[in-house]
């Protein structure tokens, strides 16, 4: 069996490393970014418990990409704020994992083919192209939430932080993020509904000076996979990670959904509709996370008609503390729902 991926970040990458174990399949990935500039271009904050299982599964010891090792997180509420006990949450390198998954297997760098291109070599097409989804049918009245970060660089002991923090802009239309990174670097960046961030990461900026290594732009999809059919164009073409709508809605996260979803697709890829079902189950809940969120955003949340679903949501994310990284609270739930 012959297989085109396309788009090598966490999900692509991990798909090229499972693949091209397989004996009966042959696997070519297609990155559109040439191999001296690839990068991976969304925020290095991770749960270490679920990534080494999955790292391990390439072969890897997750713990030689760890770069920062959280122990609390503020969440800046503006008149509150949320101190979160972590428990696995991580900055990693996320670009060297990248890499290493990927060594030994067939890439072609700075290529996008079109879909017709490819057509006639491969016998399947996964796009793993996130929120561009360039190998899919377009989506209709999706959300997404425009984002900017920056690699920085501070002097030592010049870091505003020694640890994660967020700082939630009104009604939850996106937040503000520092993650550290070691020796002084970090990532900051923004994703605001309301496109507020560019303007709050450069008035942050200003006040806690910096060297500026990198800035990166990109949109994060927030609606869920079962508002992201089709998950294959009924041809060739199939659909995961980010491309699919495996984001948790409520923090903006893809990296572990994305690496689950490439994952469902290697055990289900000789049956795309269990392939599809098996999707639609493992992410069943981020439907009513979402709907928390768009409700929020449209000011239309209320603690009393909506309290089933935020129990709900709580409930989940309690029994899967070790998958979030994170000590979940209810009375940390309450005060977010209320900005």
């Amino acid at each position: 069996m012959k297989i085109a991926v396309a788009g090598i970040g966490v999900a692509g990458a991990y798909l090229m490393n499972q693949l091209s174990a397989m004996r009966d399949v042959q696997v070519t990935g297609f990155e559109r970014m040439p191999e001296e500039q690839h990068d991976a271009v969304c925020a290095w904050a991770t749960c270490e418990n679920v990534m080494s299982g999955l790292a391990k599964n390439c072969g890897l010891n997750f713990d030689d990409y760890v770069l920062h090792d959280g122990k609390h997180m503020k969440v800046d509420l503006g008149k509150d704020h949320v101190d979160l006990k972590l428990k696995g949450m991580v900055s990693y390198d996320k670009i060297r994992l990248i890499q290493d998954m990927i060594k030994g297997t067939n890439i072609r760098f700075g290529r996008a083919p079109r879909k017709e291109e490819l057509e006639p070599d491969f016998d399947l097409i996964i796009d793993a192209t996130g929120f561009h989804r360039n190998y899919l049918p377009r989506l209709q009245n999706e959300m997404w939430i425009p984002c900017v970060q920056y690699k920085v660089r501070y002097e030592n002991g010049k870091e505003p932080f020694d640890d994660f923090y967020l700082k939630a802009f009104p009604s939850m239309t996106g937040y503000f993020w520092y993650f550290p990174l070691g020796n002084g670097y970090a990532h900051v960046g923004a994703g605001d509904f309301a496109k507020g961030h560019n303007q709050f990461v450069d008035d942050f900026m200003r006040a806690h000076e910096c060297e500026v290594i990198k800035k990166v732009g990109r949109p994060v999809r927030l609606s869920p996979p079962a508002s992201c059919e089709p998950f294959t164009d009924g041809r060739k073409c199939v659909g995961v990670g980010e491309s699919i709508g495996t984001v948790f809605a409520l923090l903006g996260e893809g990296i572990i959904p994305a690496t689950w979803c490439a994952d469902l697709f290697v055990k289900n890829m000789h049956d795309l509709a269990a392939y599809r079902n098996a999707v639609l189950e493992k992410f069943k809940v981020y439907s009513l996370v979402f709907k928390f969120v768009q409700l929020k955003i449209q000011g239309r949340f209320s603690m009393v008609r909506h309290a089933a679903d935020m129990i709900k949501i709580y409930n989940h994310m309690k029994a899967e503390e070790d998958r979030f990284g994170m000590a979940v609270r209810m009375a940390d739930m309450l005060k977010v729902s209320k900005i």
